[in-house]
């Protein structure tokens, strides 16, 4: 699968406690967003709550709270970072 982002994530300078999560992405699944913006699917095990976050418009960071204990997470966009788009945050 080719892999055409322009960016990668450097989560050393991560604010929270991510663990990237195993993926379960299907062939074509790609094809089937209709939304453009870039995003990151995080999994806030403190409340067991899934949310999508979104690129700042800077394109330097994705940066999200957790929408029922309001815990922080913040991941920086730059060389070096990891491909998963998919995070759980402890």
């Amino acid at each position: 699968m080719r892999d055409d982002r322009d960016y990668k994530l450097d989560l050393s300078k991560n604010t929270g406690t991510a663990v990237p999560a195993a993926s379960n992405q299907h062939a074509g699944e790609d094809a089937r967003v209709t939304d453009s913006r870039p995003f990151l699917s995080v999994h806030f095990a403190c409340c067991n709550v899934y949310l999508r976050i979104y690129r700042s418009p800077d394109g330097k960071s994705y940066q999200g709270r957790c929408p029922k204990c309001a815990k922080l997470v913040q991941f920086a966009v730059g060389e070096g970072g990891t491909d998963s788009r998919f995070f759980r945050v402890s």
